[in-house]
């Protein structure tokens, strides 16, 4: 995510370092360097320009103090810029309504329908809201099966009218069914439209007049850049949606849409999706994600995920454990699919400060622990609560059983064995620094 551009505004802030104090002259290089990589990310020319002057203004006539060097002083700049260019505050759902409708629109393709169940799941688990899903989507093949199968995967109700033609009778019904069902917020899902296309657009202006939602969610693939900023602007003059929604930036994305979006429409981003599995959505915070962009890393979203998978019972139950020398490979396991489930690697590197400069070139498989669950599911229940039973033939036919060789199997043991001296010697929660420890040493 905005590795190109956090690379290239690192780049130019280096500009300045050895410079004792800023100049009119080494900041307008620096900012030459800015703008390029605005641009580069495909971010509107004039919001570029316009961003660059104000940093400009703000940087000439600043007294660096003597704790801060020039360069350190205008990323804090920069930082304040990004962040109000984005928004300035996190921006909530407004479902105050019994019960509340929220509304998808955006073009094919973009993602609104996972969306919906992302955000379903989003508001069951964290919010303890009761949703149910509406197909409204009657063109494109199998739309209506594609939101069944997400409304199964999250656990939530799903309303379809196969038979029914006309989507704002649909949405109406739907509505209907949720009051029925006691349903606290109704997520209407819509078929994917062009601006250009007038009979579509009249058809979602009629979903909304008739159902009246609290929120009008537009749904953006984030990686179209430029023409994701212009096609919101055509649905907001159609819509006048609440807000704006960035799918999958954890592609090639280069940030274009998320720097440029608010600030054409002035309508906050209030999600970001950050995968294909159901709980890869974040809630928007201009702040961080200007952190980020400036390679500063985002340790509060972090903390944040680790605590959604922390139980604190079985932490208890770990610590005893670990006390005893009792914490075996069932208890490692665990760990693991807790660590799994905060999000891709890449991504929870790159929340840590400086870590995402470290892996930009490098490539992380989020199937990583893959062969490590494999080789401690080919173990028996007595191997996994006891590794000191380990021996050559039971390494071979767990080699065998895992699809691995004797070499993994031994360097799985041997790091076992090293980070369990280590927990008992820190004795602390570990379910990211134990992972993390076997993730450097792997």
């Amino acid at each position: 995510m905005f590795e190109s551009l956090s690379g290239k505004l690192d780049k130019a802030f280096q500009v300045l370092k050895g410079h004792g104090k800023i100049t009119e002259i080494n900041v307008a290089e620096t900012l030459k360097e800015v703008r390029r990589a605005l641009l580069d990310a495909d971010v509107n020319f004039k919001i570029a320009k316009e961003f660059t002057n104000r940093v400009k203004e703000k940087a000439l006539g600043q007294k660096v103090l003597t704790s801060l060097q020039p360069g350190q002083l205008l990323v804090k700049i920069v930082q304040d810029e990004l962040t109000l260019l984005m928004g300035s505050e996190q921006s909530e759902l407004q479902l105050d309504s019994k019960p509340s409708v929220v509304l998808m629109s955006g073009l094919q393709g973009s993602g609104k329908t996972t969306f919906t169940g992302k955000l379903a799941l989003h508001l069951k688990t964290k919010k303890a809201k009761k949703p149910l899903l509406v197909a409204c989507d009657v063109y494109r093949p199998a739309a209506i099966d594609q939101l069944e199968i997400v409304a199964e995967q999250v656990g939530v109700p799903v309303f379809a009218n196969r038979e029914e033609k006309n989507p704002v009778k649909i949405a109406l019904e739907g509505l209907a069914e949720a009051k029925a069902q006691k349903c606290d917020v109704v997520l209407v899902d819509t078929a994917g439209r062009l601006a250009v296309d007038e009979a579509l657009m009249a058809e979602i202006e009629a979903i909304h007049n008739a159902i009246t939602p609290q929120e009008t969610l537009f749904v953006v693939d984030a990686m179209t850049g430029q023409d994701a900023v212009n096609t919101a602007k055509a649905f907001n003059d159609r819509l006048n949606f609440d807000g704006v929604v960035l799918t999958k930036l954890d592609g090639d994305t280069r940030g274009g849409a998320a720097l440029s979006i608010r600030e054409v429409v002035q309508k906050p981003i209030k999600f970001i999706g950050t995968g294909e599995k159901m709980e890869a959505l974040d809630v928007f915070y201009p702040n961080r994600m200007a952190d980020r962009i400036l390679g500063m890393g985002d340790v509060v979203s972090l903390v944040e995920r680790a605590q959604e998978q922390f139980d604190e019972e079985k932490a208890r139950q770990l610590n005893k454990k670990i006390a005893k020398n009792q914490f075996g490979f069932d208890d490692f396991l665990v760990q693991i699919q807790q660590v799994k489930k905060m999000g891709n690697m890449k991504d929870l590197m790159g929340m840590i400060p400086g870590m995402g400069k470290m892996m930009k070139d490098v490539d992380i498989d989020d199937d990583a622990f893959k062969y490590v669950e494999a080789i401690i599911g080919s173990m028996t229940p007595k191997e996994r609560s006891n590794p000191k039973l380990m021996n050559h033939s039971r390494k071979m036919r767990i080699a065998k059983g895992s699809g691995t060789d004797m070499q993994q199997v031994n360097q799985l043991l041997k790091q076992f064995s090293q980070m369990s001296k280590m927990m008992r010697m820190m004795q602390v929660q570990w379910n990211i620094n134990g992972c993390h420890y076997f993730w450097k040493h792997r």
